[in-house]
């Protein structure tokens, strides 16, 4: 892909990942101080779903325009940090659903990329 065009995919993908993790937030709405399950969701779907995208690529199997698009933009928008390391000092008062939330979406998020990359490439041979 030339740069231009590059930029402009991932720029649609990042509005769609970012758009679509927001209809996860509304629609799986957590109070202060609780676990915060729509972030966790995102996350680990977001690393499965990167995992079958990076086996797909490796494969030669995917248009060049899918790893900046699907990969940076939308999954890149899909998925959140931020939020992750925003939500975790909201619950530093509460040590135990901190601790749970630290260490579950680590495990749950590493799990779901290696399940995403092994699952995929076993289907692609």
């Amino acid at each position: 892909m030339r740069p231009v065009g590059t930029t402009v995919a991932i720029a649609i993908g990042g509005a769609v990942g970012a758009l679509a993790r927001y209809g996860v937030a509304v629609a799986i709405p957590h109070a202060d101080g609780t676990f915060p399950v729509a972030t966790f969701v995102t996350n680990v779907v977001g690393c499965l779903l990167i995992g079958v995208l990076m086996a797909v690529v490796e494969r030669g199997r995917a248009p060049d325009w899918a790893r900046p698009a699907l990969g940076v933009g939308v999954l890149g928008g899909f998925t959140t940090f931020s939020a992750y390391a925003l939500e975790l000092t909201g619950l530093l008062d509460r040590p135990v659903v901190a601790l749970a939330y630290l260490f579950g979406t680590l495990v749950a998020a590493l799990a779901a990329t290696w399940v995403g990359l092994a699952g995929a490439r076993r289907l692609l041979k």
